[in-house]
C-alpha cells in the first residue's frame, strides 16, 4: 500500500501590495492573495513582516495581528474561515 506524504514546510515569507509569497523548503513559491486573510489585508507593512514560522515550518503566526495560518491549508486553497473574516467579507460586498 502506498501513502502520500504531504508535509509542506515554509522557509520564508515576503509581501507585495496584494499577495503573500510563501517560499517552501522544497523550492516551491506560493502566492496567496491577502484578501484570503482580512487581518493581513488590513495590516501595515511592518506588522506583516513581524511573523514567526512555527511548528518547524508547518505554521505561520502574527502575534500582533492574532493570526495563525497552516501552510498545508494554503496549498489546499483554504482562507480565513473565522467569524472575523465572515464579517469582513459581508462589509466589503
Amino acid at each position: 500500500m502506498n501513502t502520500l506524504t504531504f508535509n509542506p514546510l515554509a522557509e520564508k515569507l515576503s509581501f507585495d501590495a496584494d499577495n503573500m509569497w510563501v517560499e517552501l523548503r522544497d523550492g516551491r513559491k506560493l502566492s496567496v492573495p491577502l484578501a484570503y486573510f482580512p487581518r493581513l489585508l488590513r495590516a501595515e507593512k511592518k506588522q506583516l513582516e513581524n511573523y514567526i514560522i512555527s511548528g518547524g515550518g508547518s505554521g505561520l503566526h502574527w502575534d500582533e495581528l492574532d493570526e495563525d495560518i497552516s501552510v498545508k491549508s494554503l496549498l489546499l486553497g483554504i482562507g480565513d474561515r473565522t467569524r472575523y473574516a465572515t464579517q469582513f467579507h459581508k462589509k466589503v460586498s
